[in-house]
């Protein structure tokens, strides 16, 4: 089985390193070649265009930023894609629900499988081969690509094309959503006088539980914002959950105001900061005052300049 592995990044080059690990045999491509061969040394093929390294491929999976750069490569590169008949494209971006649809449409017409399977887990899923895939399209296909899947983390089929990615919306509406609660919760608590750290060790015990409140919310302790996932990422998925939601004729006023929150954070300068970094903008609000005081040691202070 040959794959076509394009976008190693944060997240792909982890996964890339699974599938070689577990015997597949990828060919890479990515936009700055020095990424992907990173991995070489792994018996990975390095490719200098999409179509090059698509051209064999049995499996293509993408792992690119957004739709938009998902569009340009599978179907307006330069020289342009050609799919061997019979293939399947695995997109595990995170992209818009409905042009996972028109993908799943425009590939069919080329005798093209098509799943989108975006995941969940952020880096650290990612190195440790334990990511939520959740996959939309045919579910004959979905279980063709178990092994796959298998080395990268657990797939759970939602339907058909469009699903996976409405599931990575409802995803990322609660991390949003919670990150933003765990900020206000720990800096009510330390601005009244609570230990947040402490705070926060009770709290994993209760219903306010959370794999945010144990995860970020030490990070918000720690002031550790160097990115598993980048808030300008976050950003450009709430806008997306915010875009489907209007396409269904729903408000959402939690994802709402969460998404101004993150677009202040954004227009401040952060945007590279780990989504965790809500607290940052939270702080900013509310004069400066800061969850502890290691703030001033942070290298994301509100004056940081990322250029």
């Amino acid at each position: 089985m040959r794959i076509a592995f394009l976008g190693i990044g944060l997240m792909g080059r982890p996964m890339a390193s699974h599938l070689l690990t577990a015997g597949c045999q990828l060919c890479l491509w990515n936009r700055t070649r020095s990424k992907a061969e990173a991995l070489a040394h792994l018996g990975a093929q390095v490719t200098n265009t999409p179509a090059e390294a698509i051209a064999d491929a049995d499996i293509i999976i993408t792992m690119l930023e957004n739709g938009p750069i998902v569009d340009q490569v599978l179907f307006n590169s330069t020289p342009a894609v050609q799919f061997k008949a019979g293939s399947t494209v695995i997109d595990m971006s995170s992209i818009p629900p409905e042009l996972a649809r028109q993908h799943a449409e425009q590939l069919q017409s080329k005798g093209v499988n098509y799943l989108d399977a975006p995941v969940s887990g952020g880096t650290a899923g990612a190195e440790q081969a334990t990511l939520s895939i959740m996959a939309g399209g045919n579910a004959a296909v979905f279980e063709d690509c178990q092994t796959v899947f298998s080395a990268l983390g657990k797939a759970t089929y939602i339907g058909p094309a469009g699903s996976g990615q409405l599931a990575k919306c409802a995803n990322q509406a609660i991390v949003g959503v919670t990150i933003g609660a765990v900020s206000e919760a720990l800096l009510l608590a330390a601005e009244g006088g609570a230990d947040p750290a402490a705070v926060r060790e009770a709290l994993l015990g209760g219903f306010a539980g959370s794999r945010i409140l144990e995860l970020h919310g030490q990070r918000m302790i720690d002031r550790e914002f160097n990115p598993g996932a980048t808030s300008r990422v976050q950003l450009k998925d709430l806008r997306t959950i915010l875009d489907t939601a209007h396409l269904e004729q729903l408000k959402l006023p939690l994802v709402e105001q969460t998404y101004q929150q993150y677009q202040k954070l954004v227009d401040n300068g952060l945007e590279e900061v780990d989504h965790s970094g809500l607290l940052l903008q939270l702080e900013i609000d509310n004069g400066d005052r800061q969850l502890n005081n290691k703030a001033t040691q942070s290298p994301y202070s509100k004056n940081h300049n990322n250029n």
